[in-house]
């Protein structure tokens, strides 16, 4: 089944559910049923034939073949019982008991008198900006499940009770009724399946290619005939939500949980990291996070982030309606989507009682652990990054324009609320009007304070530096796609750059033909990496046991020869190739070299001496 036809059997049920939601939903059962139908259908055909054979050796000759068919049907049986039982993942977080939050059992216990709902039967707290539920069946497709509710510290800290309780009333009405046994019952179906698909995937037996050509037709229709159920049940939650808390409430509930998780994702965590700097152990997040998440945003940030939720368009990759679409949905007269007149001036912590400094400790701890080894790695380059900073500012009278932005570059990652990087970018600017680090720079910061002159920096980019001409293009468009007041829809402007889209995308295909038509060792020249670069390479290189040389190559790309390329070639002390590109992989990731690169074992390049003449000296040896 193709992606055309998976959107338009999605589309359709979500028609087939506006016109008709009872008959859809129906139809829904129906076809649910069918996989069941499968699964249960293996289990009787092996009872079946296990009967047979059994009865076959029992009483006629040709042993062999009743044995072997015993065999078949003893594997086919198994597998089809293991579908039959759901595997479930753990829960992640630490479980709250009554006596632990007695308040929040409380509450949970009022909205499940008020909706006439199941209990939820196990709470556990998380570091997820969210709450969701689930429902874990306790014996397979036999019948029951536990139902389990998840609640994210940081949605705790960033809204007031009032708020939260709508979070937790909606995802209560997950459970309500037929619509939560149903949608449990399309959960097992689903899982079913999915794991008789997978325990038959190496299988060639004729059992297996059937069950695996039955499941490939199955599978996208079911997920795409249950889309529109999916989707509704989001709407109804929300609906329910709104009619025990309150209209308005769980409108400003959906404002600000979008706004405040913005934020979370892309302010504070610099903000947090950005400690290194003067802390060279960890500092726990979650206790300056409940400071900050209760703070009003600023004005200009919040609208931003508004507008950036409001432009997302509803996809069929995505059950949950977008937040345009909820909000539409909770208002009344096609009332305009705002910022709340009042924001959570306090979290609802109170909920978790005494408790909740215990958890704030208990997840710092955790955090603090499992990022000591990042941590210790980020305040050593932020010292070295100071130490470069202060010699670029000790020689300003000499510094070139490569220098203003390189000063620039490292004082935003010192401290990512600073202003003095902004003024290096235009410094450079001013000396070269077209250098392509500053534009970036100051084409980031102008998209939340200027929008149209990110777009002219943007225009600038584009023209003379084709290497960054995907990301400028990318950059526009969404740019131009947010609704911005007193902006018309700039609908001329937007169809050119996603024409520029477009040919940036062909243009970084065709750079990509070429380096996959390429040898390692071909097209190399020496690297260009400052004297800072290149230390900062050897720390991280010093710092992953296993290598015990590097040798490092800039990449020519004859369609895009501005385009900064490099092959990394190591030495490494694993001699199993599975090991080693995985350990290749891992260092990719965690270098950083201003463009493209590619980590290689040098025994994959070629012969040593063939290294030798064309890669040099190595830029690594470990001592």
């Amino acid at each position: 089944m193709d992606y055309a036809d998976f959107v338009h059997l999605a589309r359709t049920s979500e028609q087939d559910c506006a016109h008709d939601s009872r008959a859809y939903r129906r139809s829904v059962i129906r076809f649910a049923a069918l996989g069941y139908l499968w699964v249960i259908g293996c289990v009787v055909v092996a009872l079946a034939l296990l009967a047979f054979s059994v009865h076959q050796l029992m009483n006629v000759r040709f042993g062999f073949v009743w044995i072997s068919l015993i065999f078949a049907a003893c594997g086919l049986l198994w597998v089809g019982l293991k579908a039959l039982r759901v595997p479930t993942e753990p829960p992640v977080g630490v479980r709250v008991t009554p006596e632990d939050a007695p308040e929040l059992f409380q509450s949970l216990a009022r909205i499940q008198k008020r909706i006439k709902g199941p209990p939820i039967h196990e709470v556990y707290l998380d570091d997820e900006f969210n709450a969701g539920v689930r429902q874990v069946p306790r014996f397979g497709v036999l019948g029951g499940s536990v139902n389990q509710l998840m609640i994210g510290l940081p949605m705790l800290m960033a809204l007031d009770k009032r708020r939260m309780l709508v979070v937790l009333a909606h995802e209560y009405g997950h459970l309500r009724g037929d619509h939560g046994k149903l949608g449990s019952w399309i959960y097992r179906t689903r899982k079913s399946w999915m794991r008789l698909y997978e325990s038959m995937e190496d299988s060639a037996s004729p059992f297996a290619v059937a069950t695996q050509a039955f499941l490939r037709w199955y599978s996208p229709r079911f997920v795409a005939r249950t889309f529109a159920m999916a989707r509704q049940n989001e709407y109804e939650a929300d609906r329910l939500a709104a009619k025990l808390i309150g209209r308005e409430e769980a409108v400003a509930e959906l404002v600000e949980s979008r706004v405040k998780g913005q934020w979370l994702h892309t302010r504070f965590w610099n903000l947090h990291w950005a400690q290194a700097v003067r802390e060279p152990l960890p500092v726990g997040p979650y206790k300056a996070m409940q400071r900050l998440l209760v703070q009003i945003p600023d004005q200009n940030f919040a609208q931003d982030a508004l507008r950036s939720g409001l432009g997302h368009l509803s996809s069929v990759d995505d059950t949950h309606p977008v937040l345009r679409e909820r909000l539409a949905a909770l208002s009344k007269d096609k009332e305009r989507p705002r910022l709340p007149e009042q924001w959570s001036e306090r979290g609802s912590l109170e909920l978790l009682g005494a408790s909740a400094a215990r958890w704030i400790d208990q997840f710092d701890r955790e955090w603090c652990k499992d990022n000591a080894d990042g941590w210790k790695r980020h305040h050593a380059w932020l010292q070295r990054a100071r130490t470069r900073v202060m010699e670029l500012q000790a020689n300003a009278a000499n510094n070139s324009v490569a220098d203003l932005v390189e000063m620039a570059q490292l004082i935003k990652r010192l401290n990512p609320a600073s202003s003095m990087s902004v003024e290096l970018y235009r410094k450079a600017l001013d000396r070269d009007p077209v250098q392509p680090q500053a534009l970036i720079g100051k084409a980031l910061h102008m998209v939340e304070t200027d929008p149209e002159r990110c777009l002219q920096y943007l225009e600038r980019l584009w023209n003379h530096h084709p290497a960054h001409r995907l990301w400028s293009a990318r950059m526009a468009v969404q740019e131009l796609e947010t609704k911005r007041e007193g902006r018309e829809f700039p609908e001329q402007a937007l169809k050119q750059w996603r024409e520029r889209r477009r040919e940036a995308e062909n243009a970084e295909a065709e750079v990509m033909q070429e380096l996959n038509r390429s040898g390692i060792l071909e097209s190399v020249q020496a690297h260009e990496l400052s004297a800072f670069e290149l230390a900062e390479l050897q720390a991280e290189l010093a710092r992953i046991h296993p290598v015990r040389q590097a040798w490092l190559l800039r990449k020519k790309i004859a369609c895009m020869p501005d385009r900064r390329a490099h092959v990394l070639l190591v030495a490494l002390a694993r001699t199993e190739d599975a090991a080693k590109q995985q350990l290749c992989s891992e260092i990719g990731e965690r270098i950083d070299l201003g463009g493209m690169a590619w980590v290689v074992p040098w025994d994959q390049a070629g012969s040593k001496e063939q290294l030798l003449s064309v890669a040099g000296q190595p830029v690594f040896v470990r001592e």
